[in-house]
This record gives structure tokens, sequence and C-alpha cells, in this order.
């Protein structure tokens, strides 16, 4: 099989990628505590990617490069408020 690549990704997911960006339109309040940035954080785009609802996995797209999170609290967040 030949190594993904980033737009045939974005291709194939474009429609998660949108349900997983409804999540930024949610309340501050559907994901508890709010967090402040750090002088680190991303100053380009983010898609957020759960090919898997019962794993702890999260991909991001991050401009030009791809992250993956293990993050338990986060896949449930992104979930909760994709199903609203």
């Amino acid at each position: 099989m030949s190594e993904p690549t980033r737009r045939r990704f974005l291709g194939v997911v474009g429609a998660g990628a949108t349900a997983a960006g409804a999540g930024v339109l949610a309340p501050a309040a559907a994901f508890g505590a709010e967090t402040q940035r750090t002088a680190g954080s991303a100053r380009e785009s983010v898609v957020a990617y759960v090919a898997d609802p019962d794993d702890d996995r999260v991909t991001l797209l991050v401009g030009e490069r791809e992250v993956e999170v293990r993050d338990r609290d986060l896949v449930h967040r992104l979930l909760n408020a994709a199903g609203r």
C-alpha cells in the first residue's frame, strides 16, 4: 500500500474533519475548565481527526505537518461536541 499523503488524507476524511471542526463552535462550558494558550502553541490552521472513537488517539494536521496525540479526554470532548 502506498504512503498516504496529506492531500489524500484530507480528501478521504473531509466530512469527518468538518464534524471535528464543529467542536470549535461549541460553547466553552461544554469543555469544562478553560485553558490558556502557551507561547509554543500553533499559529496556523489545525484540523483534528479521530479515526476510532474507542481509541485515545487524535491526529492533528497542523499546517504542513501531522501530529498524533494520545488524549482520551480530548477524544471524548471532540466526539461530544460533534454529536450536537
